[in-house]
Protein backbone atom coordinates (compact mmCIF):
# COMPACT_ATOMS: atom_id res chain seq x y z
CA UNK A 1 0.00 0.00 0.00
CA UNK A 2 1.82 3.30 -1.03
CA UNK A 3 2.09 6.02 1.61
CA UNK A 4 -0.81 7.95 -0.18
CA UNK A 5 -3.90 5.24 0.96
CA UNK A 6 -2.26 5.43 4.52
CA UNK A 7 -3.61 9.06 4.65
CA UNK A 8 -6.96 10.55 5.75
CA UNK A 9 -7.83 13.07 3.15
CA UNK A 10 -10.04 15.63 4.16
CA UNK A 11 -13.34 15.89 1.78
CA UNK A 12 -11.18 18.56 -0.21
CA UNK A 13 -8.76 15.77 -0.56
CA UNK A 14 -6.10 17.81 1.62
CA UNK A 15 -4.27 16.99 4.42
CA UNK A 16 -2.20 19.08 6.43
CA UNK A 17 1.63 19.64 6.16
CA UNK A 18 3.88 20.74 9.11
CA UNK A 19 6.91 21.77 7.90
CA UNK A 20 10.29 21.17 10.83
CA UNK A 21 13.49 22.41 10.58
CA UNK A 22 15.57 18.75 10.30
CA UNK A 23 18.43 19.81 12.96
CA UNK A 24 16.86 22.37 15.41
CA UNK A 25 13.54 21.20 15.78
CA UNK A 26 11.87 24.18 14.94
CA UNK A 27 8.20 24.72 13.92
CA UNK A 28 8.53 26.41 11.00
CA UNK A 29 5.01 26.65 8.80
CA UNK A 30 1.94 24.75 7.97
CA UNK A 31 0.57 24.32 4.79
CA UNK A 32 -1.76 21.90 3.22
CA UNK A 33 -0.82 18.95 0.18
CA UNK A 34 -2.81 17.37 -2.05
CA UNK A 35 -1.81 14.21 -3.39
CA UNK A 36 -0.18 15.37 -6.05
CA UNK A 37 2.25 17.36 -4.17
CA UNK A 38 2.79 14.79 -2.28
CA UNK A 39 3.90 12.81 -4.74
CA UNK A 40 6.17 15.78 -6.07
CA UNK A 41 7.38 16.63 -2.88
CA UNK A 42 8.80 12.90 -2.48
CA UNK A 43 10.34 12.47 -6.22
CA UNK A 44 11.68 16.08 -6.22
CA UNK A 45 12.69 15.72 -2.37
CA UNK A 46 11.81 19.09 -1.85
CA UNK A 47 8.24 20.85 -0.38
CA UNK A 48 5.81 21.50 -2.94
CA UNK A 49 2.32 22.40 -1.33
CA UNK A 50 -1.38 23.07 -2.76
CA UNK A 51 -2.29 26.62 -2.06
CA UNK A 52 -6.35 26.75 -1.18
CA UNK A 53 -6.58 30.43 -2.58
CA UNK A 54 -4.71 29.95 -6.16
CA UNK A 55 -6.00 26.16 -6.36
CA UNK A 56 -2.73 25.17 -7.82
CA UNK A 57 0.15 23.31 -6.54
CA UNK A 58 3.21 25.91 -5.01
CA UNK A 59 6.76 24.73 -4.64
CA UNK A 60 8.54 26.62 -1.32
CA UNK A 61 11.01 29.19 -2.72
CA UNK A 62 9.81 29.47 -6.41
CA UNK A 63 9.45 33.02 -5.98
CA UNK A 64 11.43 34.18 -2.83
CA UNK A 65 14.23 31.58 -3.48
CA UNK A 66 13.54 30.04 0.10
CA UNK A 67 13.18 26.39 -0.82
CA UNK A 68 12.70 23.59 1.44
CA UNK A 69 14.45 20.80 1.15
CA UNK A 70 13.26 17.39 2.60
CA UNK A 71 15.40 15.26 4.49
CA UNK A 72 12.53 12.93 5.80
CA UNK A 73 8.73 12.71 5.54
CA UNK A 74 6.58 11.30 8.46
CA UNK A 75 2.47 10.06 9.11
CA UNK A 76 1.01 11.02 12.28
CA UNK A 77 -0.25 8.08 14.35
CA UNK A 78 -4.12 9.23 13.01
CA UNK A 79 -2.86 9.47 9.30
CA UNK A 80 -4.22 12.99 9.15
CA UNK A 81 -1.04 14.55 9.39
CA UNK A 82 1.87 15.00 7.80
CA UNK A 83 5.25 15.75 9.11
CA UNK A 84 8.35 17.38 6.41
CA UNK A 85 11.79 17.53 8.06
CA UNK A 86 13.12 20.09 5.98
CA UNK A 87 16.25 22.32 5.43
CA UNK A 88 15.12 25.97 4.84
CA UNK A 89 17.57 26.95 2.12
CA UNK A 90 17.28 30.43 2.58
CA UNK A 91 16.78 30.88 6.08
CA UNK A 92 12.62 31.90 5.49
CA UNK A 93 9.90 29.35 6.03
CA UNK A 94 7.25 32.49 6.14
CA UNK A 95 5.82 34.78 3.62
CA UNK A 96 6.30 37.56 5.96
CA UNK A 97 10.24 37.59 5.93
CA UNK A 98 10.75 35.97 8.95
CA UNK A 99 12.22 32.51 9.74
CA UNK A 100 9.27 30.90 11.15
CA UNK A 101 5.48 31.37 10.58
CA UNK A 102 4.79 31.11 14.39
CA UNK A 103 6.44 34.17 15.37
CA UNK A 104 3.23 35.05 18.15
CA UNK A 105 3.18 34.49 21.62
CA UNK A 106 0.04 34.71 23.17
CA UNK A 107 0.67 35.67 26.83
CA UNK A 108 -1.61 34.50 29.74
CA UNK A 109 -4.80 36.94 28.83
CA UNK A 110 -4.60 35.71 25.33
CA UNK A 111 -2.80 38.98 24.17
CA UNK A 112 0.25 38.50 21.16
CA UNK A 113 3.27 39.52 20.87
CA UNK A 114 5.70 39.42 18.35
CA UNK A 115 8.70 37.47 19.01
CA UNK A 116 10.75 37.12 15.80
CA UNK A 117 12.00 39.95 13.87
CA UNK A 118 11.52 40.28 9.86
CA UNK A 119 14.61 39.29 8.38
CA UNK A 120 14.02 40.31 4.94
CA UNK A 121 11.11 42.76 3.65
CA UNK A 122 8.64 41.02 1.69
CA UNK A 123 8.84 43.05 -0.81
CA UNK A 124 11.93 42.36 -1.92
CA UNK A 125 11.24 38.72 -2.43
CA UNK A 126 7.54 39.29 -3.76
CA UNK A 127 7.53 42.10 -5.04
CA UNK A 128 4.01 43.72 -4.27
CA UNK A 129 2.53 40.24 -3.60
CA UNK A 130 2.79 39.77 -0.32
Amino acid sequence: MSLSEHIKWNEHGLVPAIAQDWQSGDVLMMAWMNAEALELTLKEQRAIYYSRSRQALWRKGEESGNVQRLHELRLDCDGDTLLLKVEQIGGIACHTGRRSCFYQLADQQGELAVTDAVLKDPDEMYGSKA
